[in-house]
């Protein structure tokens, strides 16, 4: 033991978290295979169909593989236990899914990622955002409520990986050819409360408006709340018509008792640290990154309890997106 520690105490801070995230994988542990982890974890509360609902449902002999097989006597469909869901026909066992999820932890990059998985690089991409798709299922269920801080942040429009774009390309850390806030600045309201709940969204290009408050807030903040915001007139009427309360104070700083805004601007702070993380990011792909970063920098339980939500979430909601669909997607999904 004694040799072995000194051994670890020579290893780089990196060669550090692949051994860490090596001990707390299923090759350490005891193998667990792909379809009994998403069956334990889908049907634990019985059986349903993952086309239609339904649970009148029977076994209905093996695939080739060897996985379950079923049937359901409703929609005459048959469906294994990953049908309809990111994993489906996938050629990875479960250590390797484990392995991504824990990379997607520690915000590792797509080319650490891929190797550390030993899976192509473009495999890594597809695999994040398909994860984010479903995590997004997670975040549009969030509520705020209690004292509410609203403020909103800006990012530059990026047409990375779209074949179109309705301007001249620029070099990447270029300037914005128009100064101030314009529509080259994609605007992404943005809101925290006191006890760890958070939501971000890709709202418009330039200055937000009224509606664009409504299109990202409505339903999203419980009645009778408190919204702290900065002197931006648009939340005033939203307060108004959602029936919150609404302090305003004059700058990021200002304080008005036990109000302030300093947990958004400290969420605007690790959110654009976050982001510099990756060599940009395109903005059709951007809410997904917003949503990556409200689940694993902001939210209040501890790592493991989160790569566990993740795993849990990512691998067994019912959803079906393939390569194409991700890569193909509006350069300005707000626009669309």
């Amino acid at each position: 033991m004694k040799n072995l520690l000194e051994m670890i105490a020579k290893l780089t801070a990196e060669e550090r978290e692949q051994l860490k995230m090596f001990l707390l994988s299923s090759e350490f542990k005891k193998a667990v295979k792909l379809d009994e982890y998403v069956a334990n974890e889908r049907f634990a509360n019985g059986r349903a169909c993952p086309l239609c609902g339904s649970v009148h449902v029977v076994r209905n002999g093996h695939h080739s593989n060897g996985a379950q097989r079923f049937y359901c006597r409703d929609c005459n469909k048959s469906f294994v236990t990953t049908t309809n869901t990111i994993v489906a026909s996938t050629k990875k066992d479960f250590s390797v899914w484990e392995k991504y999820i824990s990379c997607m932890m520690h915000g590792m990059s797509l080319r650490k990622t891929a190797e550390y998985c030993g899976i192509n690089k473009n495999t890594a991409f597809y695999w994040r955002h398909k994860i984010l798709d479903a995590l997004q299922h997670m975040a549009n269920s969030v509520e705020l409520n209690g004292i509410v801080e609203v403020d909103e942040t800006f990012f530059n429009v990026s047409y990375k990986g779209s074949r179109e774009m309705p301007r001249q390309a620029r070099h990447r850390g270029s300037e914005n050819h128009t100064r101030g806030l314009s529509h080259e600045k994609v605007c992404v309201p943005c809101a925290v409360n006191r006890t760890g709940l958070s939501i971000a969204k890709a709202s418009n290009l330039g200055r937000l408006s009224t509606q664009d408050v409504h299109n990202i807030y409505d339903g999203r903040i419980e009645a009778n709340s408190t919204l702290v915001t900065d002197k931006l007139s648009a939340y005033v009427r939203f307060a108004s018509a959602s029936n919150l309360n609404l302090v305003q104070l004059k700058n990021g700083r200002a304080k008005s008792g036990i109000y302030n805004i300093q947990h958004i601007n400290n969420y605007h702070s690790r959110l654009k640290k976050f982001m510099g993380n990756f060599n940009g990011v395109a903005t059709k792909y951007l809410n997904n990154y917003l949503v990556w970063n409200n689940f694993v920098n902001y939210a209040k339980e501890t790592h493991a309890e989160k790569k566990n939500i993740l795993m849990r979430f990512a691998l067994t909601t019912t959803m079906n997106m393939t390569c194409e669909q991700v890569s193909q997607r509006e350069a300005l999904p707000f626009c669309a």
